[in-house]
């Protein structure tokens, strides 16, 4: 045989062994726990959602998940820390809207563009947001909370998890809207907020069900609207913020998504949005989802990442406009 055709047999046997030998690799994944960076602390929301679903992800996965909180700068330290991980399937991140989205408006050293630095996955959950106000303020729904504001501009309070976050400028946007000139007041975490809301020193909080559902039926406070296409079933009375008259980019809720460092094995990805998908079917976690606010939200991973592009062009103009920095 000729030099020349035996090299190139010789090339093409190694090219065949090379993406072979590569096969088993993907195919066998995960072979070993795989660790979940949640950049804030344990308890919150997007804490609760992800331990409803996870003995599901286990299942599907075949393996144990370990969630690591590396709280910090907004959740930009653990999101960081995903960033920089190995590309193998081993170290994801999951977080919310602020993370993959509205934080690269706000820390001019952030140092990546979420959406190039990362594989995005799959969401795994919308928390619709609702206007909520204490039972003091002498309004019954969003016409009469609306007048009032109008008739005390800069007297009201809102109060958000810290500024930045999706409540303080949802919050903020309404107060535009609504022309009430309302002035914000930022608490460490949406419990404290919450209890000042309940206490008064905040007259307005917008947020997701899962903290006031108890406070709601207790009459101490009143949800005028919610911010989701349809009314959420466990508060069919409350109308949604179109059908009160608001325009959809007035208040916009949060959502969860699940991430890999960029890099990553498509396959792999793949591998997670199915185990996603299936795992938020089960009745089980559709329930504590429903309790907590929360609606189920699987994805594709280009699904996903068209998500997190639309949204950060939309958070790009909020964030401009209110002057957060």
């Amino acid at each position: 045989m000729p030099l020349t055709r035996l090299c190139r047999l010789f090339v093409a046997i190694a090219l065949v062994a090379g993406a072979l030998s590569a096969l088993p690799a993907v195919a066998a994944y995960p072979d070993r726990p795989i660790k979940i960076v949640l950049p804030y602390s344990a308890g919150g929301i997007g804490d609760l959602l992800l331990r409803a679903v996870q003995p599901e992800l286990e299942k599907q996965l075949g393996q144990n998940l370990i969630i690591e909180y590396r709280t910090g700068a907004a959740g930009n330290i653990g999101t960081s820390e995903v960033v920089n991980a190995a590309p193998d399937g081993y170290t994801l991140l999951y977080a919310p809207t602020n993370n993959f989205v509205i934080n690269q408006f706000l820390f001019s050293n952030l140092g990546y563009d979420p959406l190039q630095a990362l594989a995005p996955i799959s969401l795994l959950a919308e928390t619709p947001y609702f206007i909520f106000i204490n039972s003091q303020v002498p309004a019954t729904n969003f016409k009469e909370f609306t007048a009032y504001a109008r008739a005390h501009p800069g007297k009201l309070n809102y109060g958000s998890p810290g500024s930045g976050t999706v409540p303080h400028l949802s919050a903020f946007m309404l107060s535009e809207a609504l022309g009430a000139h309302m002035v914000h007041v930022p608490y460490r975490g949406a419990q404290p907020g919450v209890q000042a809301l309940l206490t008064n020193d905040v007259q307005m909080f917008i947020i997701s069900y899962g903290l006031t559902g108890p406070l709601l039926a207790a009459g101490k406070l009143r949800a005028l609207a919610v911010a989701a296409s349809h009314r959420f079933p466990a508060l069919p009375d409350v109308p949604t913020t179109a059908e009160v008259g608001l325009a959809p980019d007035v208040i916009l809720g949060n959502w969860w998504a699940i991430a890999a460092p960029k890099g990553t094995d498509p396959a792999i990805l793949r591998r997670w949005s199915e185990a996603i998908a299936i795992a938020l079917r089960d009745p089980g976690v559709q329930k504590r989802y429903a309790q907590a606010g929360a609606v189920p939200a699987p994805t594709t991973p280009a699904e996903c990442a068209q998500r997190i592009a639309s949204d950060a062009r939309g958070w790009k103009a909020i964030v401009e406009k209110s002057g957060v920095n």
